[in-house]
């Protein structure tokens, strides 16, 4: 019986270990963005967000 224990746990072992791998591999190909390319993207992006400092009404004078 406590053979059986740790086939199990070295299978769970096995299992975490792969995913870590298929993790690391897609996180590894989206991480290679040309730096003119992702400032282009951070660009564009920050011009469609609307400004917050533009739609706060002026304080009124004293």
């Amino acid at each position: 019986m406590p053979n059986r224990w740790k086939l199990v746990g070295l299978a769970g072992l096995a299992g975490v270990a792969a995913t870590g791998v298929v993790v690391a591999r897609r996180r590894r190909a989206t991480v290679e963005v040309p730096p003119d390319e992702l400032r282009e993207r951070l660009h564009e992006r920050l011009a469609a967000v609307p400004r917050v400092v533009d739609s706060v009404p002026e304080p009124a004078p004293e």
